[in-house]
């Protein structure tokens, strides 16, 4: 019986550090399940949004992650294969945050790279759905990386950042904010 007591017990304490260690992701300009603020729409085709990045605030990165990366998706979007908001990658082990608007005022950590988005573009590109769609769905995700440092220019589209990001994940964390128009 003290076997099994003392197993038990071991167990849990395993338990609450692997918990205590689970990657998390907040911010300050988005809520998990609630609706995008203006300051993060678009501005252009035919959106009147501020454009404004929104802050990430990360914490609970696995042992060995040596850099991050950031990526907002919509799997919404009715092109077939989503759309890319937002990619961030060689992001610093040492950083935990990007801050409102480090996007506009190129205020990112440093040495991360912004690849294009489907804007077009490097930067970040808010939402910015079909008028009388559904709400779409907005992700905003942080990667743990095991890498310093991914080989790819700023001008790389986000979908080949992500085959690079997924290639190299440790773990991850999201956001998931909705936009409708």
């Amino acid at each position: 019986m003290r076997f099994i007591t003392t197993a038990l017990l071991a167990a849990s304490v395993v338990g609450a550090t692997a918990a205590q260690a689970e990657m998390k992701l907040t911010s300050k300009d988005l809520t998990s399940g609630k609706a995008m603020a203006d300051a993060q729409v678009f501005n252009g085709f035919g959106c009147s949004g501020k454009n404004i990045s929104p802050e990430l605030v990360w914490s609970g990165a696995p042992e060995g992650t040596k850099s991050f990366a950031v990526m907002a998706y919509d799997p919404d979007a009715p092109t077939g294969s989503g759309w890319w908001h937002w990619s961030v990658f060689n992001i610093p082990a040492d950083a935990s945050k990007i801050a409102t608007g480090a996007s506009g005022d190129k205020k990112l950590p440093a040495g991360a790279v912004q690849g294009h988005t489907d804007f077009g573009a490097s930067g970040y590109g808010g939402a910015c759905p079909p008028a009388g769609d559904a709400p779409h769905h907005y992700q905003f995700t942080v990667y743990a990386l095991k890498v310093d440092s991914l080989p790819l220019p700023d001008t790389a589209p986000a979908a080949m950042v992500g085959f690079y990001v997924r290639a190299n994940m440790l773990d991850k964390a999201s956001v998931e904010v909705t936009y409708g128009r």
